[in-house]
């Protein structure tokens, strides 16, 4: 084998070296100004990149062993997107540390907000409850103030007949206000057919309502002067029952001898039934003498 001389070894070795430089610097350049075409890696190109790779091996080699160690210093370029790369990660931790807080605080808003909805909803239901009591307050303090305020002494519509078929269409639906507006046909109209009629109504719900005195008083002004109308018989019925009820026996009974008297013979069978009755349940005698009627109160 052929021995070089030792300063010619030297310098293939650097020629070498530079060589490698130059080709790597070379290659920076070519890859800095236009990208590679996409190499196709064949079982030629794949021998001929064994074969450089076994080149440059024994080249360093030689260099070690000369005393002139390769030193392969990293591209400034690869160096600055390294620590580009580097910060990008740690601003991506940074990222998702973030967005991990803001989802928590997301969750915890979206919790307060479902629990401010439902104490929204419920609060909500509270105060139309409230208002709900409120107007019926406010509905219960009118109607308490109409029926406390002093009765009307005029016709509401003008005409006796209407004013009492109003009165007793309301008394069907509302007791209370239909006495009041009974008592106005009475003081709007008295000395009227229509004004003994809305007594006679007046009785009724008095009796209805447990008031047997005031029912008294209505069903005598309602009579005054044996009416000889369709409601007469009745109402004098109820008169008895009504006095009656207010241990006025006698007058019951006086009241009951009035009815077989005026109003027997032209009542209906089933009216007459119920005096009958009466008269057994009040203990009257079976023909009494006939007394005065004195008006109650």
């Amino acid at each position: 084998m052929l021995k070089l001389p030792a300063s010619l070894r030297t310098r293939n070795a650097m020629l070498t070296a530079l060589g490698v430089v130059l080709i790597a610097g070379t290659t920076t350049v070519v890859a800095q100004t236009a990208p590679l075409e996409a190499v196709q890696w064949d079982k030629r190109r794949l021998e001929q990149l064994d074969r450089n790779v076994r080149r440059l091996e024994r080249a360093v080699t030689q260099r070690n062993a000369a005393g002139q160690p390769v030193i392969i210093e990293p591209d400034p370029e690869v160096i600055a997107l390294q620590g580009r790369v580097g910060l990008m990660d740690r601003r991506l931790s940074d990222m998702e540390a973030t967005v991990q807080r803001v989802n928590g605080d997301l969750e915890r808003l979206t919790f307060q907000l479902d629990e401010a909805t439902r104490d929204n909803a419920a609060l909500g239901i509270r105060v139309r409850d409230a208002e709900g009591r409120i107007r019926a307050m406010e509905l219960a303090a009118a109607r308490e103030a109409e029926l406390n305020a002093p009765i009307p002494t005029t016709s509401p519509t003008g005409d006796a007949v209407r004013d009492l078929t109003a009165a007793a269409r309301l008394a069907a639906t509302d007791p209370a206000r239909g006495d009041r507006a009974l008592q106005t046909v009475v003081l709007a109209w008295p000395d009227t057919p229509q004004a003994q009629e809305a007594n006679s109504r007046l009785g009724d719900l008095r009796i209805s309502a447990g008031d047997p005195a005031g029912a008294v008083s209505a069903y005598a002004a309602a009579l005054r002067g044996w009416p000889t109308t369709t409601w007469a018989p009745a109402t004098t019925l109820e008169l008895a029952n009504a006095l009656n009820a207010t241990d006025r026996k006698a007058q019951a009974c006086t009241a009951l001898t009035e009815f077989g008297r005026r109003y027997a013979e032209a009542a209906a069978p089933a009216v007459r039934t119920r005096a009958t009755e009466a008269r057994t349940r009040i203990g009257c005698a079976a023909a009494p003498a006939a007394t005065p009627l004195r008006r109650p109160g």
